[in-house]
């Protein structure tokens, strides 16, 4: 699925300004070369470890951590993640304590993906950041002066802390979601969304806010966590 929210306009380096990395190009939002040695090795390294840590067994928890901290090295320690995962890179995420993610969801960094802590993804939540052109001839794979390829670009994806996004929600790239908020089952995500609110659909749109009267730990008899 193509994420779409918004177009921007190019970034033109001044003459004789040193041009950046496509790799320094990607992660800050220009339009970058996506088959660049640098970034395809990147890709084939983060999709060997993410296929490794699918095929591992269920009870192998110390070994799946290992390949959790190998894909994603800027993460929180105390993450539990289910297989399938599927990644684009790894180290363009940032993910606070106590992070759950839930079967066969995709994480595509092209942009930073930052999340905060006590979050939950359901099963096959997806989180694209990565762009492309809207007009057909600048989207298809051409011959440039760098050779054959297609162009892309991207925007960072933000989300709060005591987030749930639940089950085939989708969070297109540019939105920042806030802290203490629910994204309901299948909802596609195109915009911001405030703190504190139950919101869903396609597009995403705020239901209403949570409050007190969706508490339910003292309508079952269970006594609030002790701090």
């Amino acid at each position: 699925m193509l994420c779409v929210r918004m177009v921007c306009g190019r970034k033109y380096m001044k003459p004789g300004v040193q041009q950046s990395s496509q790799k320094q190009k990607m992660i800050s939002g220009e339009f970058y070369n996506p088959t660049d040695k640098e970034l395809t090795a990147a890709r084939v390294r983060a999709r060997w470890l993410a296929d490794r840590f699918n095929r591992t067994r269920a009870w192998n928890i110390p070994f799946r951590s290992f390949l959790i901290k190998k894909i994603f090295p800027n993460g929180a320690d105390g993450a539990f993640f289910e297989p399938n995962i599927r990644v684009e890179y790894g180290f363009n995420v940032k993910f606070g304590k106590n992070f759950y993610m839930n079967f066969d969801c995709q994480l595509l960094d092209v942009a930073p993906i930052v999340i905060g802590d006590n979050v939950m993804f359901g099963p096959r939540v997806t989180v694209a950041t990565p762009m492309h052109p809207f007009v057909a001839d600048e989207r298809i794979i051409s011959e440039y002066e760098d050779g054959e390829h297609d162009w892309e670009y991207s925007r960072p994806v933000t989300i709060g802390d005591n987030v749930w996004i639940a089950a085939s929600a989708t969070v297109c790239s540019g939105v920042s979601i806030g802290s203490d908020s629910i994204i309901a089952a299948g909802s596609v995500v195109t915009r911001d969304i405030p703190s504190g609110v139950l919101a869903g659909g396609v597009p995403c749109k705020v239901i209403r806010p949570i409050t007190d009267e969706d508490r339910l730990f003292a309508k079952h008899g269970i006594k609030p966590p002790v701090k």
